[in-house]
């Protein structure tokens, strides 16, 4: 004779409130650590499966120092305060390959729409601004392991670097704050021009300018007035002059480098998180 079937079991007064009532999705506040968290690996991940872009994007630091470098070294054409001019000009290019691979940023989300990536991140309970978000660190990631790259090649030419581990965090935080600035922008023009052969044709037109016009080269007293102007209300001014700060030592003005790099990076979001559903349509 078969057993007889065994009692259901007793279901829970909150088993039972979840069959009529499905559990809250998490708050956006919560979601936004573990997407930042899974783009950055995704950047690592792609580091480290093909170094290529590693290796060709540490040539255009190296010949800026090589040649650039020392040859103004020698000359000492540009007044910089008794610093041996590489030593000046290491932040500055350090900041300029950072933004460089963020500026860029834009045309992967566009990939990403083309392969229907896109709509799929955006059915997700996942706020826009936490994928904007996470997308802008990722990029910052990416350029932290550039400026690792470039910061190698200033020590091996001779120049004075600080090593303090907490100076070094600093440069940390200001690379990958600037980065997410960056990389907001290219992809707030990503949704507003729709076209990766556009946004390369807007992100090669502002890179030299946005480079040329900030403090990167040569100091703000040797600038033409209007010129002044320009690098005053350019983020990548404040992003060299916090870098020097903490890898020279040199008098900068760390909480307004900071609190700049930050708001323009809020606003980058904002501006990015507004106009990714443009893209995706």
């Amino acid at each position: 004779m078969s057993e007889a079937p065994a009692a259901p079991q007793a279901v829970s007064a909150e088993g039972i409130s979840l069959l009529l009532k499905p559990p809250r999705p998490r708050a956006g506040w919560r979601l936004l650590p573990a997407r930042v968290g899974a783009m950055c690996a995704v950047e690592l991940q792609k580091l480290r499966h093909d170094r290529t872009e590693l290796y060709t994007r540490a040539v255009q630091p190296a010949l800026w120092l090589l040649i650039f470098g020392q040859t103004f070294t020698r000359i000492k054409a540009i007044p910089t305060d008794g610093i041996p001019y590489i030593d000046y000009l290491a932040p500055g290019i350090i900041a300029q390959s950072a933004m460089f691979i963020a500026i860029f940023y834009g045309i992967q989300i566009i990939w990403e729409r083309d392969a229907g990536i896109l709509n799929k991140l955006l059915v997700t309970p996942t706020p826009r601004s936490a994928l904007i978000t996470g997308k802008a660190f990722a990029a910052g990631v990416k350029s932290l392991v550039q400026a690792v790259v470039v910061i190698l090649i200033a020590a091996v030419l001779g120049v004075a670097l600080t090593w303090n581990p907490l100076k070094l965090l600093g440069v940390a935080a200001i690379v990958v704050l600037g980065s997410a600035f960056f990389s907001c922008l290219s992809m707030t023009i990503a949704g507003i021009v729709l076209s990766r052969d556009r946004l390369m044709g807007i992100g090669q037109a502002i890179t030299m300018p946005l480079f040329f016009g900030s403090n990167a080269l040569y100091p703000l007293a040797v600038m033409p007035g209007w010129l002044q102007t320009v690098s005053k209300v350019n983020p990548l001014s404040y992003q060299v002059d916090a870098l020097r700060g903490l890898l020279l030592g040199t008098p900068a003005h760390l909480a307004l480098d900071f609190g700049v790099l930050f708001v323009a990076a809020a606003l980058g979001i904002a501006a990015a998180s507004s106009l990714l559903g443009r893209l995706a349509r």
